[in-house]
């Protein structure tokens, strides 16, 4: 394995030469190894010869790494071991170390072989001296460069083949706009057949677009690209490698789309929790609808789980490989809602990112957007919206330019919708458009059956987030009868907090009980019971209570016999009085 020196030996041995002129001596310069790199005169036969067996001052140099001056050559004590004892022809030797740091690397030997060399010499030994460190110095800078070109090369070696084996496309460019590395996974999303890397390439950013990426226009021998990623310097102070730009496909986007805007991603009806008539229905309806491209509006009260259904009825579907985009009408300020929705060009309005935006209906182009509290969209916006429905066409802020999408709209929304179209606050001519596919989620109170199932997955949740250590959570039936007859305004997510501050109030016996249930809930429980009471007669009292068993347990096999024992009374029973009283369904 060569030396550094040995990497460097024609510059060294040029430096040999300049010594020998300047100084009118004999030069020899060896590396670590002992191994002459260069060398004068009688040295010049000798080049690349091993000294081991005779270069016994230079072994002293290169051990403890300062100059040494030899006046009597076969006679120093340092001779010794060496076979030319007593019988060397030198007359004169000087040598000092090159270092490289902190590292000695070699040696540079000055010899004379006559009083006249040594005598000229002498005359002016410390400049001589001064002279042949220098010559050191600059030996150690070459041998300097030379190894840090070496290590940038495996560096950027190193670069390429890490380059070369990413999923996305890379293209390097040189401090010229010419592609100096374009790797294979580039070439396939570009669909570049000439892949020479010699074009010169113009780079121009078109518009920010999603997690952090742009939208970039490439243009490569007259060729227009457009692509999404990222362009990066690359700082390594080298012609060649001044830029690099890292993006994606297309497939490849809408995955990290999907991935950043939909949380919940594998969110499908099976995970929907509920398993009384009315739930068991509307999961049904849900598969039914799944497959379909019409628009969907939920309506519902707050808290009972609309964009669980609009992700499920998303991932049921043959759109569920492309993005999910969720937009909450009612966070965003009116004026920043259409640009949020479709997007605005470079210089569109003052404050607007110079390089553009994509807007979320782009965004979701092929898939699902979700459009939640949309009874709180502006009317200005509803109109856009409606023609976006009619046309399947956008036209981004500050642009003339029609973009076509295929998008599925699945809208929510907890108002009233005919009400506000009474109130001239909802487009009625939206409201049909959004309302084909009209999807109603029941609140708590209505499918209070549920609420078992419901409890018995956040407590599993939430014990497992706060790191409780149980082997099961007993639940006494005051809490369950504290549950049953309360009306969960907030409905399930009113449900899921109680039962995270009830996990959090857990005591050491594992057991959930009246004193871990919120004081609101206890209240308000009461109030609802007191509210309810009303005067009437046994039978009107008998009749109403079977009719609101059956309402919230269901019609069901299952439901009867629940309303029976929450009724105290036998099925038997239970069955006569639907018959008396005509409440059969």
């Amino acid at each position: 394995m060569k030396s550094i020196l040995g990497d460097i030996q024609q510059v060294v041995m040029k430096y040999a030469n300049i010594i020998s002129k300047v100084l009118k001596v004999e030069v020899e310069i060896a590396d670590v190894n002992l191994v002459r790199v260069a060398g004068t005169g009688i040295y010049k036969n000798g080049i690349n010869r091993n000294m081991s067996g005779e270069g016994y001052v230079y072994k002293t140099v290169l051990k403890i790494g300062t100059p040494q001056i030899i006046h009597n050559p076969g006679e120093n004590k340092l001779c010794k071991p060496c076979p030319k004892l007593h019988k060397c022809k030198e007359k004169f030797e000087m040598c000092t170390p090159i270092k490289l740091g902190n590292e000695i690397i070699g040696v540079i030997g000055l010899v004379c072989f006559s009083d006249e060399q040594k005598e000229h010499l002498m005359k002016d030994f410390d400049t001589y001296m001064e002279f042949l460190q220098q010559i050191s110095e600059f030996i150690s800078v070459t041998a300097y460069e030379k190894k840090e070109k070496s290590r940038k090369k495996t560096l950027l070696e190193s670069l390429n083949l890490v380059i070369d084996k990413m999923d996305r496309g890379v293209i390097i460019l040189n401090k010229s706009n010419r592609i100096t590395h374009i790797n294979k996974r580039a070439i396939e999303i570009l669909n570049f057949v000439d892949n020479h890397f010699i074009y010169e390439i113009d780079v121009e950013e078109i518009a920010e677009s999603v997690v952090g990426m742009h939208e970039y226009k490439l243009t490569i021998d007259n060729q227009n690209f457009h692509i999404v990623g990222n362009l990066y310097p690359m700082s390594l102070n080298e012609n060649q490698f001044d830029r690099m730009i890292i993006f994606q496909d297309d497939k490849r986007l809408k995955d990290i789309v999907t991935g950043v805007s939909n949380t919940s991603k594998n969110i499908c009806c099976d995970d929907i929790l509920g398993e009384c008539d009315r739930m068991l229905m509307l999961k049904k309806n849900l598969k039914k609808i799944a497959l379909s491209s019409s628009t969907v509006l939920i309506t519902g009260e707050s808290g009972t789980g609309k964009e669980m259904f609009a992700r499920a009825i998303h991932n049921e579907g043959n759109r569920k490989k492309e993005p999910f985009i969720a937009i909450n009408c009612a966070a965003i300020p009116d004026a920043l809602l259409e640009s949020e929705l479709f997007g605005y060009v470079k210089g569109a309005f003052t404050g607007a990112s110079s390089s553009g935006k994509m807007g979320k209906f782009e965004l979701a182009n092929k898939g699902t957007i979700f459009l939640d509290e949309i009874g709180d969209m502006p009317l200005y916006l509803q109109t856009k919206i409606l023609r976006v429905l009619q046309d399947r066409r956008i036209i981004k802020i500050g642009s003339n330019k029609l973009i076509d999408i295929d998008v599925r709209v699945i809208a929510a929304t907890n108002k009233n919708l005919i009400k506000l179209i009474e109130e001239n606050k909802f487009r009625e001519d939206l409201y049909y458009r959004l309302n084909v596919i009209p999807f109603t989620i029941p609140p708590l109170r209505e499918r209070i059956l549920d609420t078992k199932v419901l409890v018995g997955n956040f407590v599993d949740k939430y014990t497992k987030l706060l790191d409780k250590q149980f082997s099961s959570i007993l639940i006494d039936n005051e809490v369950w009868d504290i549950f049953y007859n309360y009306s969960w305004p907030g409905n399930i997510r009113e449900l899921e907090n109680t039962i995270e501050f009830m996990i959090n109030m857990l005591g050491t016996d594992g057991r959930l009980t009246l004193d871990t249930v919120p004081n609101s809930i206890i209240h308000n429980e009461r109030k609802i019971r007191e509210r309810d009471k009303e005067i009437c007669t046994l039978k009107e009292m008998e009749k109403n209570a079977i009719g609101k068993a059956l309402e919230i347990y269901g019609a069901s096999t299952q439901g009867k016999k629940a309303a029976a024992k929450k009724l105290g009374i036998g099925i038997a029973t239970l069955y006569r009085k639907i018959e008396e009283y005509n409440l059969s369904k």
